[in-house]
């Protein structure tokens, strides 16, 4: 008895069985008539005019009520035969699902699908205790108080850096009337640039501002600074390649030529608003506005902003306000406060990327009809530092390679040089976010990034961790398999 390597199901076997019936008499003499049988015949049938469409009918139900009895008739001869005790149902060398060699070539859909379960089981019960302990901490205020309108010189100085946009269209204009030579030029933006950055940390540092507030503006500056240096860069770029057709010099065909050079304040005003940080004259543009796919998102952006909110008054401060300095405490009691607070800011920083990388950045996008919305990746799917780096928060990714990296390749700068000033640039701004609003001056910002350059530069590439085997799509079900399993442990160490 021959076996197949895979079992043939039942189904598999009524409809593709082999096994042979005894042909009737009329099936044998509707199917193997010869052709000339059925010319003469049909010769007759025509000749005689017999036909009529109530025959034709009739027999076409005849030869369907056949076809189904003998359809039937098979159906039961093959469910006969099918997994009968002597079929072997042992056919070939199998894994379990949970074996080191199968675990991670198969989907964890439904395992993810647990997890998240667990995840809001566990959470809703740590939201229940932590409301019976301290009850209601959010206040009326918390969205806008009397002690917000002291920080109006920071809301003022907000408005002012709009002064800076437009000092650079007006260089940009008379170097194209070419009312100023190109060295001029260049300091010009420097000097537009540099004041645009550092006016605003003057007025946080003289000002007694909230924290919120002091970021808020920080984070504003530096976005303006960007977008300050990706104009200028790509005005010189572009008077470069306009001189080099004027010369009539051949241009590679990987250029992008398609708009002209040409200094538009409409597309600086465009650019300013627009959810990038890379200047060009014009944009890939949606066709229209949806307006009800907006209202959602806008729905959402308020919910998530407020679960923030709530996670912030409700577990961060409270630890915060109840803990020792961790360096004058015991090692074991700065070890329980980390743990308490890690997987709240977790949560904090999941919910401000949602909010803002994928909300607040395609709404604003939807207004605009702004095209590429490619504002981030999938960088829970990230096999190095580095990959992460670079999907994670796209628009500044894409401003780093175009206006830094590059650049610093181009002029004849290695490329581990290259990635080491595009950290360092990254570090001082992530230091000045942090370090100007809360007045302190430590460089811990400074210093965790190029730690994770440091690190990064020395992490073998297309190498993948020896405990987690990297897979397309698993990274998040394996984010939260890692949630639950550290939010077990900590509960358990507490």
């Amino acid at each position: 008895m021959a076996i197949s390597d895979e079992p043939e199901s039942v189904a598999t076997a009524l409809n593709h069985s082999s096994l042979r019936r005894r042909p009737s008499a009329t099936s044998t003499a509707g199917l193997f008539n010869s052709p000339e049988t059925t010319t003469d015949s049909s010769g007759d049938d025509l000749a005689k005019d017999s036909g009529s469409d109530d025959s034709i009918n009739s027999d076409a139900a005849a030869v369907n009520s056949q076809q189904q009895n003998e359809k039937q008739d098979t159906d039961f001869s093959v469910l006969k035969f099918a997994y009968r005790p002597s079929v072997p149902a042992h056919r070939k060398v199998k894994e379990s699902p949970l074996s080191s060699d199968t675990i991670f070539r198969q989907s964890h859909a439904g395992l993810f699908n647990l997890c998240i379960v667990v995840l809001v089981a566990v959470n809703s019960r740590l939201i229940i205790e932590n409301l019976m302990k301290y009850g209601w901490l959010i206040k009326s205020g918390f969205w806008f108080s009397s002690k917000s309108l002291r920080d109006w010189p920071l809301f003022m100085c907000c408005l002012s850096l709009l002064v800076f946009p437009f000092a650079a269209f007006i260089v940009e204009k008379l170097a194209q009337r070419k009312c100023i030579p190109e060295p001029v030029v260049v300091v010009l933006h420097i000097i537009i640039t540099s004041t645009s950055l550092f006016y605003p940390v003057l007025v946080i540092l003289r000002c007694d501002s909230a924290f919120v507030s002091g970021v808020t503006l920080m984070l504003f500056s530096c976005v303006v600074w960007l977008k300050l240096v990706s104009y200028a860069h790509t005005n010189y770029d572009m008077r470069a390649l306009t001189k080099l057709v004027e010369k009539g010099e051949a241009l590679l065909d990987t250029l992008n030529m398609d708009y002209p050079y040409n200094v538009s304040f409409k597309s600086l005003a465009y650019f300013l608003v627009a959810p990038t940080l890379c200047y060009q004259p014009s944009y890939p543009r949606t066709p229209y506005i949806r307006k009800g796919w907006l209202f959602r998102q806008l729905v959402k952006l308020i919910i998530f902003t407020g679960v923030m909110g709530f996670i912030i008054e409700q577990y961060i401060n409270p630890i915060v306000q109840n803990s020792q300095h961790p360096l004058k405490g015991n090692l074991l009691y700065a070890t329980e406060r980390v743990l308490k607070l890690s997987v709240p800011n977790l949560y904090v920083w999941l919910c401000m990327f949602y909010c803002f990388f994928h909300l607040w950045l395609n709404i604003l996008a939807e207004l605009l009809r702004f095209g590429d919305r490619e504002f981030y990746k999938d960088w829970w799917n990230a096999k190095t530092v580095e990959d992460y780096w670079r999907m994670w928060n796209m628009p500044v990714h894409k401003w780093m390679i175009r206006h830094l990296y590059f650049p610093c390749l181009r002029h004849g700068l290695p490329k581990a040089a290259a990635l080491l000033i595009a950290f360092l640039v990254s570090a001082l701004f992530h230091e000045l976010c942090i370090a100007v609003p809360c007045h302190i001056f430590k460089l811990w910002a400074f210093g965790g990034i190029m730690f994770q350059s440091k690190s990064d530069t020395n992490f073998p590439r297309n190498q993948t961790s020896p405990l987690f085997p990297h897979e397309e799509g698993e990274g998040l079900p394996r984010f939260c398999l890692f949630l639950f399993f550290y939010g077990q442990m900590k509960e358990s160490i507490l």
